[in-house]
């Protein structure tokens, strides 16, 4: 299954808290036009928003942003969604108890998820399935 118009989703913006607003809004239009049930959608377009804002909070930490690109994909039986900043990886914080459980919610949102940390920037890659053996 692919989306009907048969597109895949990519945009690149500079990662500020303003232009990701947006961002989050086209790609819930995009899946929307998807094989993927409303409530799984949900659970995409906040995993993805989740991961672009840590782009522009901790990769790039004086707040002015920097490059971040967001890709989604339909294959067969599942999206993929990929968001890649060129930013600094940001150690979590162990004593940190209030925030920093932004990559634990990816982890429950979607079916699969990694994160790989780079001298060039940071990249999240997470799965949702059609049919997803629910973990909740």
């Amino acid at each position: 299954m692919r989306a009907p118009d048969g597109a895949d989703f990519h945009a690149s913006v500079w990662a500020t808290a303003e232009r990701l607003i947006g961002l989050r809004q086209e790609l819930a239009r995009w899946a929307a036009r998807t094989p993927l049930p409303a409530e799984r959608q949900e659970d995409l377009v906040l995993a993805a928003y989740e991961a672009m804002a840590n782009s522009a909070e901790h990769a790039y930490p004086d707040g002015g942003g920097g490059p971040l690109e967001v890709t989604a994909h339909c294959a067969e039986d599942e999206l993929s969604v990929v968001v890649a900043d060129r930013g600094r990886w940001k150690v979590p914080d162990p004593g940190e108890t209030v925030r920093g459980r932004g990559r634990s919610m990816i982890g429950v949102l979607s079916d699969a998820s990694a994160t790989e940390h780079r001298d060039d920037g940071t990249t999240v890659v997470m799965r949702f399935r059609f049919a997803p053996e629910r973990r909740r």
